[in-house]
C-alpha cells in the first residue's frame, strides 16, 4: 500500500511538471497508463537533460556531495593537480579551494597558473581577483582587475565589475563605489548588484534614494518569473527587511 501510493504521488508529481512546463501531452499518457516504466522514462527523456545543464541543478548535486562526502571533491581536484600539474587543475583545485573558504590558498593555485600562455588568462585572473578579494586584499582585487581590462580589453564579466565595486567600498572609496554599483546594476543579471549599491546608498546616508533602490528591486521581482525569484531569495528576503527598516 505504502508503495501504491507513493507511485501514485510521483506520478501526479510529474504530470503537474507535464502541465506547467508546456512538455508533450502524451508523456501525461505515458505516465498515468504505464506506471513506474513512464515516470522513469519521463525523468531520462525530459528531466535528467534539463538537470544536467542547469547551473542550478549542478550546485544542488555538488551541495549533496559535499553535505555526504565534505572534502571530497577537494580532495579529488589536489590528486588531480597532483597528478598532472596542469593549469586547469590548477583553476579547479583554486576555486575548490575558494569554496573551502581556503583563499590564501587559493590565491598562490591562480598566481602558479598565470604563465607562459596564460600569463593573462581572463578567467584566472578573475579567479585571481576574487580569490585576492576573499582574502581581504581589496588592494590586490583591484590591480589584478584593472590588469585584466587592459590586456583583454574586449572581455567583459559582470561578475568582475560587482567585485571592482565591491573592493572600491572594501578600500574606503565610496563615491567611486557608488558610481561602480550604479553602472553594473544596469546589466547585472541576478538582484545582487541592484541590492549592494542599495546598500552603499544607506551606508551614505542616502535614504530616499537607497528607500526607493530597495522598493524597485521588489516590485521588479514581483514582475519576473518564479525560479529568478527563488534563486535570487536571499537578495530579496535583503531588500524586503532594509525597506521595512527604512519605512
Amino acid at each position: 500500500m505504502p508503495f501504491i501510493v507513493l507511485t501514485a504521488i510521483v506520478q501526479i508529481g510529474l504530470i503537474i511538471h507535464v502541465v506547467r512546463t508546456g512538455r508533450p501531452p502524451f508523456w501525461v499518457f505515458v505516465i498515468l497508463f504505464v506506471p513506474g516504466i513512464g515516470s522513469v522514462a519521463y525523468c531520462i527523456v525530459e528531466l535528467l537533460p534539463e538537470l544536467s545543464n542547469n547551473l542550478m541543478a549542478r550546485r544542488a548535486m555538488r551541495g549533496v556531495k559535499k553535505t555526504f562526502n565534505p572534502g571530497g571533491e577537494l580532495r579529488r581536484r589536489q590528486l588531480e593537480h597532483r597528478l598532472s600539474g596542469s593549469v586547469d587543475a590548477a583553476r579547479h583545485l583554486a576555486s575548490e579551494l575558494m569554496d573551502s573558504g581556503r583563499y590564501a590558498e587559493a590565491v598562490d593555485h591562480y598566481r602558479s597558473a598565470l604563465t607562459g600562455l596564460y600569463e593573462h588568462d581572463p578567467d584566472l585572473m578573475l579567479g585571481l581577483s576574487k580569490a585576492q578579494f576573499g582574502n581581504g586584499d581589496a588592494e590586490a582585487c583591484k590591480r589584478t582587475l584593472k590588469l585584466l581590462n587592459e590586456k583583454n580589453p574586449e572581455h567583459r564579466s559582470a561578475d568582475g565589475h560587482l567585485l571592482y565595486a565591491r573592493a572600491l567600498e572594501q578600500g574606503g572609496d565610496l563615491a567611486a563605489a557608488e558610481e561602480e554599483y550604479a553602472a553594473v546594476s544596469v546589466y547585472y543579471s541576478g538582484a545582487e548588484a541592484r541590492v549592494r549599491y542599495a546598500q552603499l546608498l544607506e551606508k551614505r546616508q542616502k535614504t530616499d534614494a537607497a528607500r526607493a533602490e530597495y522598493a524597485d528591486i521588489l516590485t521588479s521581482a514581483e514582475l519576473a518569473p518564479r525560479h529568478f525569484r527563488k534563486a535570487q531569495k536571499k537578495w530579496l528576503a535583503e531588500s524586503k527587511a532594509a525597506l521595512a527598516r527604512l519605512r
